[in-house]
């Protein structure tokens, strides 16, 4: 037995040794612990003590044995019972039961969510008072008068508490539902301390900044996000603490994900107390406002080159005229031949690069298009190979993950292809040039391209994307990698160049999956939340699905047993039951997706996101497809 069963076995143990009767329910209302006096005293079956048993299953025994008296409607008095216990509050209480002995009940809520209740048998107590009682008349009529007027004083504040006791009935539901709202945002929200300690969370800092955890609160902000992310905001936060409210973005180091913040400092009495916090993710946002904000220069540079392109377009081509009508004539002198020629190539040359420039600066939109990975890259190379001839090695290396990605393809094989020659005209005989894909932290698609040559000069390090640049003299146009630039832009990524024993050059564009088709088909929804239960089933009926229903592992294996159709499982890890998701994944053979909103560092989160087929609350409808096209492939390979 390990130190920490030990443990829990001695605690179990002296729990069971006390003399009151006890439970325990976690946030989610599943039975955490029922000590063997409490079921003793209500004389519970063993099914009704294990973990994870749900509050619902308990009040209803009860109900159903008259512990709470004659009841109309049973299925409303357990709604009710549980819709109370999800806004607990702390309270004390004394009942008698239906046997005639009497408790009292109290109940505390616990920090991280649940509650303990103590049932303590005070019948014994209760005869003594009324013992008491019985004797009274021996009591002065000036105690008596006394204790009438204390009696109705107690009335009037018994009156007063009822009507606190509903506002303040009132103000925890309220809570509850805030809490709720703040937890479903796709958004952190935080508050921090004078001390920059977390005071609140909203538990998502996760789901913004992937990697992060989200138990926080407690932590200072540089335990909680990582020295080099705290540094960024460091800044911003003092100020904020200094009543200067400020909004900002920077691109998270360990995701690749581009965050929005905004410090709103929190005043009181005209002194600041803390900050609060919102973090969003933005990255797709900033990938589309980076791809439209190249159009617009796009449309401005269209504007202004359009006109002189027309002149000088008119100029060229009477240049061209002339020369050629001089070319004709026969009794030019003995060098004007190379001077008519010089001129033509040059004129030429000029009409070649107006045809550049309008490429540049015409109309051009992104055509993203569904393209497997892994056959772009080989197409690719068979175009590019033969252009390399024998003196030069292509090797194409793909680290990420093949896939349908949302690519314009022409577009990124000619910049690729344009990148490709330019490493090889950089590279002597017998070099490489090297092209590598990979993902990067599921939000970028990189695509390198570097060469064993002499690499960049620190003067094309700081102009190459300009255009007209070149190192080529005579014979480059300084149009290529600016071009390629555009291109990168326009599809709302960037392009890096740096030197790595030669030159590299790095095209980031937004990693867009293709949506994921699957035939629609019989699922099998497996979620005990009715609301949520709705809300799914109505997703799944959107896509076309047909759609069966079970709240627990028992239900979801009856209907697989005697429904042969079901053609895909979408299950809840915590279900009505001792068993969870993971029992029934391993029950079933059909493609299964597993869903949850436990925290990331809980077991069982860790477990089914080990698995493969995920979700975690809330997702989208997107994400519902990919993850069921994802486990009907983990199916199909499996």
């Amino acid at each position: 037995m390990n130190r920490t069963n030990s443990h829990d076995t001695m605690i179990a143990a002296g729990l069971n040794l006390i003399q009151q009767a006890m439970s325990i329910f976690d946030s989610d209302l599943k039975l955490v612990l029922i000590n063997r006096p409490m079921q003793q005293m209500f004389n519970l079956p063993d099914a009704l003590t294990e973990v994870g048993v749900s509050f619902e299953s308990v009040i209803r025994f009860l109900a159903e044995r008259g512990e709470y008296g004659e009841i109309d409607d049973l299925a409303d008095f357990v709604a009710v019972r549980a819709k109370l216990a999800l806004a607990f509050e702390p309270h004390y209480m004394e009942r008698t039961r239906a046997n005639g002995r009497v408790i009292s009940v109290e109940g505390a809520p616990l920090p991280e969510g649940g509650w303990v209740t103590v049932y303590t048998d005070i019948t014994e107590t209760k005869q003594q008072e009324a013992l008491l009682r019985a004797r009274s008349e021996v009591l002065s009529e000036q105690v008596l008068a006394r204790s009438e007027e204390l009696a109705s004083t107690n009335r009037a504040l018994a009156s007063s508490n009822a009507t606190l006791e509903e506002t303040k009935h009132q103000l925890t539901q309220m809570e509850a539902r805030t809490r709720l709202t703040t937890q479903m945002m796709p958004a952190h929200i935080a508050h921090l301390d004078l001390q920059q300690r977390y005071t609140f969370s909203n538990r998502r800092l996760h789901d913004v900044m992937p990697g992060s955890t989200d138990d926080i609160v407690g932590l200072s902000a540089i335990e909680a996000l990582g020295t080099s992310t705290y540094e960024v905001i460091k800044p911003h936060l003092e100020r904020a603490l200094k009543n200067e409210p400020s909004v900002f973005e920077f691109t998270h180091h360990s995701s690749s994900r581009r965050i929005r913040v905004a410090f709103t400092p929190d005043v009181s009495e005209q002194s600041v107390q803390g900050v609060y916090v919102l973090s969003m993710d933005v990255t797709e946002e900033t990938q589309t406002r980076v791809a439209l904000q190249q159009t617009r220069r796009r449309e401005m540079a269209a504007q202004l080159t359009s006109g002189l392109a027309h002149d000088f377009s008119n100029l060229l081509t009477i240049i061209l005229g002339m020369q050629s009508k001089l070319e004709r004539m026969s009794d030019l002198p003995a060098d004007a031949e190379h001077l008519i020629t010089a001129t033509l190539a040059a004129a030429r040359r000029g009409g070649g690069l107006l045809h550049r420039i309008a490429d540049m600066t015409g109309p051009r939109t992104l055509r993203p298009t569904p393209v497997t990975l892994s056959s772009f890259l080989n197409e690719l190379e068979t175009m590019a190979t033969p252009t390399l001839g024998s003196d030069h090695e292509l090797n194409v290396v793909q680290n990420a993950a093949d896939g349908t990605f949302n690519l314009d393809a022409g577009m990124l094989q000619d910049s690729l292809l344009n990148l490709i020659l330019n490493a090889r005209d950089a590279t002597p005989p017998g070099g490489q040039i090297t092209l590598t894909a990979r993902a990067v932290q599921d939000t970028w698609l990189e695509l390198e391209v570097a060469d064993t040559g002499p690499g960049f000069s620190e003067r094309a390090l700081e102009h190459a994307l300009q255009p007209f640049f070149t190192t080529k003299g005579g014979e480059g146009s300084g149009l290529g990698l600016a071009m390629v630039y555009d291109m990168t832009k326009l599809a709302g990524g960037d392009m890096r160049l740096f030197n790595r024993d030669g030159a590299c050059v790095v095209l980031r564009l937004p990693l867009r999956m293709a949506d994921a088709h699957i035939p629609a088909g019989l699922v099998l929804l497996v979620e005990d939340s009715e609301d949520l239960r709705a809300s799914i089933r109505d997703m799944l009926v959107a896509q076309g699905h047909l759609v069966l229903e079970a709240t627990s592992v028992h239900e979801a294996e009856a209907l697989l047993n005697s429904v042969p159709d079901i053609a895909y499982v979408l299950s809840d890890i915590h279900l009505s039951g001792a068993r969870t998701g993971l029992d029934l994944a391993s029950f079933t053979d059909r493609p299964i997706t597993l869903m949850t909103s436990l925290p990331t560092c809980d077991p069982l989160h860790k477990a089914a996101h080990a698995r493969g087929a995920f979700l975690h609350k809330p997702f989208s409808d997107t994400a519902l497809r990919a993850a069921l096209a994802s486990a009907v492939q983990m199916r199909a390979t499996s």
